[in-house]
């Protein structure tokens, strides 16, 4: 459970090796730029098994440097605990909702809010798509 006047954000995609982790470390980033890091616990995660141990995509770590967000992250899967020691889960499009909901019937009383992440842009861009597929991944990575 995070500390007493600690908030708590855990930012989840499919295998935590490309958007949430960028989430993360631009999250990150803004509550240091901001004063603020200290009162919050900021994580990632996938729904997913398929990259658990493996750093973040070697293109989004390129973009973050390029824009002087740090970047340090192992990716690793969703656990029960994480459903009761976060209080915000956001996640990244409708498949990760919808496995996290699934996961979330498994832990009595959880208390995270789980979300997309896309519900916070002032834009309104619910869904924010993967690009680690080359034909998105180029438009992002690019940038």
């Amino acid at each position: 459970m995070a500390a007493t006047g600690t908030k708590s954000v855990l930012f989840v995609c499919l295998g935590n090796i490309c958007r949430s982790p960028i989430a993360e470390a631009v999250f990150r980033k803004m509550a240091t730029d901001g004063g603020i890091v200290d009162q919050w616990r900021i994580d990632s995660a996938a729904t997913s098994t398929y990259e658990i141990g493996n750093p973040p995509d070697h293109r989004g770590q390129a973009c973050m440097k390029r824009h002087g967000v740090p970047m340090r992250h192992v990716a690793r899967q969703v656990t029960k605990e994480d459903f009761m020691s976060f209080e915000h889960i956001l996640c990244m499009d409708e498949s990760n909702l919808s496995d996290l909901k699934r996961k979330s019937k498994s832990v009595k009383d959880y208390t995270a809010k789980i979300e997309l992440l896309g519900s916070y842009d002032p834009q309104k861009q619910l869904i924010i798509q993967d690009p680690y597929y080359d034909h998105v991944g180029k438009i992002l990575w690019t940038r």
